[in-house]
């Protein structure tokens, strides 16, 4: 089965209503875990539940979800004051923050891309080889819609071209298409731990001198020649504007984390600004890709 997760930050007074709450709306699984800035809580006694001052919730919901109508009952709390932020990602097909060492081997997308943990042998040491730890950032190429664009970067000639990442995670698909050829590559996430994440990734491939991480509020006003963006088809079609914006007429464009029943509702939403090919599918997912008109 596919899921999205939901992550955002709360005060402890309220971790129980916010519980109750995803529950009610359909999350199949509520944690939560210190917030960055906070000390764990280690001494307990018998019967005590005990919270970190500001707890990271992670709510876990079948990705077929509304995850808008998530958002919009979230916001509406008045917990929150008006001041809610979250970060809606796809789950990879297995825990990697705790299997990844010993489940993740070197990959092939194609003919002559790899990814490969930074741990293990290179298998091909003449291929175009991605050298990756993604902390706790999402993107492994494990996951369906991250393979579905290593494959769709693998087909093309990016020689010379500018590539935009839109919701790099881990910065996979950058570092993969500066591999390939590339001339410059730009990653945008929401959440600094993917910025993060993704730069030192960007330095173990040697790549970092052209690369260019952003949170979407820092990002300069820029055109590239090819655009991904793997997140979900609920940010894809509000954000379909934005995303096109960074392009110009030709740009080639891929988009990605979209469940194979949501296909026509994405392809319906570009269909004024992009020219867009039939749907390509893996397992449950899709991905569309095109050119921009």
């Amino acid at each position: 089965m596919a899921w999205v997760q939901i992550r955002f930050a709360v005060n402890s007074e309220y971790v129980e209503d916010i519980s109750d709450l995803l529950v009610e709306v359909g999350s199949q699984s509520v944690t939560f875990t210190a917030n960055d800035k906070d000390e764990a809580i280690f001494e307990l006694f018998p019967g005590d539940i005990k919270y970190w001052q500001t707890s990271t919730v992670v709510g876990l919901f079948d990705a077929a979800t509304e995850m808008q109508h998530i958002v919009d009952i979230l916001k509406d709390q008045d917990m929150f004051q008006g001041q809610f932020n979250c970060k809606i990602e796809q789950v990879e097909d297995k825990d990697w923050e705790r299997e990844w060492m010993e489940n993740f081997h070197p990959i092939q997308f194609g003919e002559r891309l790899w990814v490969c943990p930074s741990w293990l042998p290179i298998p091909d040491p003449e291929a175009c080889n991605v050298v990756l730890d993604p902390g706790l950032a999402f993107g492994t190429g494990t996951h369906a819609t991250t393979a579905l664009c290593m494959l769709w970067l693998e087909q093309m000639d990016l020689t010379g071209k500018t590539v935009l990442d839109f919701g790099c995670g881990s910065g996979i698909l950058a570092i993969a298409a500066l591999k390939l050829g590339a001339k410059r590559a730009i990653g945008i996430d929401i959440d600094p731990k993917a910025i993060t994440a993704s730069q030192e990734n960007a330095e173990r491939n040697n790549v970092a001198d052209k690369i260019e991480w952003y949170l979407p509020e820092d990002a300069p006003v820029f055109e590239t020649d090819v655009i991904l963006a793997n997140i979900l088809a609920g940010p894809l079609k509000e954000l379909k504007e934005v995303i096109c914006g960074y392009g110009h007429t030709g740009t080639e464009l891929a988009l990605s984390g979209i469940l194979a029943e949501q296909g026509d509702d994405v392809l319906n939403a570009y269909k004024d600004l992009a020219n867009m090919n039939p749907a390509t599918q893996q397992d449950e997912w899709v991905r569309l890709d095109g050119a921009i008109k």
